[in-house]
């Protein structure tokens, strides 16, 4: 017999934006008895109104800020294995509609019904993140799904996201399932990419700029190019593929680079491309200097904003890297900028990076304003999870 599914109750007013579709109940919203108090973190609820109502199953932390994470609007509804490789199914099917080749986000939280659970699909090769109290908690069942639904040949847990400290969460990365190849790739965009599934950052790839990768390398033909903060030359090897002249490759991180200049090999355009440890912003001011210009510039940092109080100084930062990449930019050129700081909203973006062209005394046109690609979509009632903005200038 399965265990009673514990019931915790809103207070008064505490429902009316769950009633209207938003996921989330926040703490001040539950009626914090001593008995919802006692519940482990990540435990499986059922919701009720204030008169008894009640409107779904959700995750609890009664820890959080964020206490309920909707699972279901059935209140009767089994939260299992089974349960999650059906929102697991639909999500993959989506997916598959969307891309020939096995390289995608499978699952993007919320979005796909499966809050706090990030899965990353590199061919044979899984990667999952669970980012909440309620996926660690049900974290064997996730395994279960997953192996149902995808049947990868291996499984990595990287639990490691800077959200699970919010929820009272540590740090863990593993194997958790199969055995991992020689080398995990990523073909994209005609280049075959080397991805640290265990170590790399993130989940070892970022298939949320797929999209603005391919944009730029339809730009590339004969250019000169820089790709700053480039990780593993996502930008700079495509761009090199779609048949740009030369492709530098500027970022801080040696095993970064090392899976950069493997790319490069890999997808035959070695030849064209370097790579140079350095900081971004002192390479950027030692090429302004010295004349240095390229055809297209890419400058995809990480987030400057990582909380509300870093909005300020990561504005004058953004400000600082539009105007270094406007400098260095050719007459002619394509500047892209972009931010992954949810917090820096894309209005307040597009001026920090307009007011910098202006400081590098440069012109031009804003010819491109995208987000995150198809397969990292976005709940209808958390606009604001929409965090990737990528500005494209052609600049005079």
């Amino acid at each position: 017999m399965p265990k009673p599914v514990p019931t915790v109750r809103l207070n008064k007013g505490g429902g009316a934006r769950l009633k209207r579709g938003h996921p989330w109940g926040f703490s001040n919203e539950l009626a914090m008895t001593a008995e919802t108090k006692a519940l482990a973190p990540g435990s499986v609820v059922t919701i009720e109104m204030p008169d008894g109502e009640a409107i779904g199953r959700a995750h609890l932390n009664p820890h959080s800020l964020i206490a309920l994470r909707l699972l279901d609007r059935d209140a009767g509804a089994g939260i299992d294995a089974a349960w999650i490789a059906a929102r697991l199914a639909t999500a993959l099917a989506w997916r598959e509609r969307l891309f020939a080749l096995p390289y995608y986000r499978v699952v993007h939280a919320e979005a796909d019904g499966l809050p706090g659970l990030i899965v990353d699909r590199y061919g044979d090769v899984v990667v999952v993140q669970a980012n909440t109290a309620g996926m660690e908690r049900m974290t064997e069942a996730v395994l279960e799904a997953v192996h149902e639904v995808l049947a990868p040949a291996a499984v990595v847990l990287r639990n490691d996201g800077a959200g699970r400290k919010l929820e009272g969460l540590g740090d863990e990365v593993r194997l958790a399932a199969g055995t991992l190849p020689a080398q995990v790739t990523v073909t994209e965009g005609g280049a075959v990419f080397p991805v640290d599934a265990l170590g790399g950052q993130k989940t070892g790839w970022f298939y949320d700029h797929r999209d603005n990768r391919a944009f730029v390398a339809a730009l590339a033909s004969g250019a000169r190019v820089l790709d700053l903060y480039t990780h593993v030359g996502g930008f700079g090897v495509q761009a090199a593929v779609a048949g740009a002249a030369s492709v530098d490759l500027i970022d801080r991180s040696a095993p970064a680079l090392a899976l950069a200049a493997a790319a490069a090999e890999r997808s035959g355009v070695a030849d064209r491309v370097t790579t140079r440890k350095a900081d971004a912003f002192a390479a950027l001011e030692h090429l302004a200097k010295t004349g240095d210009r390229y055809d297209v510039v890419v400058c995809d940092p990480p987030a400057f904003a990582r909380s509300k109080k870093d909005v300020a100084s990561a504005a004058r930062a953004y400000r600082k890297l539009a105007r270094l990449g406007a400098q260095v930019t050719a007459p002619g050129g394509v500047l892209l900028l972009a931010s992954c700081s949810h917090h820096m909203d894309p209005v307040s973006f597009a001026q920090q990076n307009g007011r910098g062209l202006t400081d590098a005394g440069r012109s031009g046109r804003l010819s491109r304003s995208a987000g995150a690609g198809p397969d990292h979509p976005v709940h209808a009632h958390l606009p604001e999870s929409a965090y990737l903005k990528a500005m494209v200038y052609a600049l005079d």
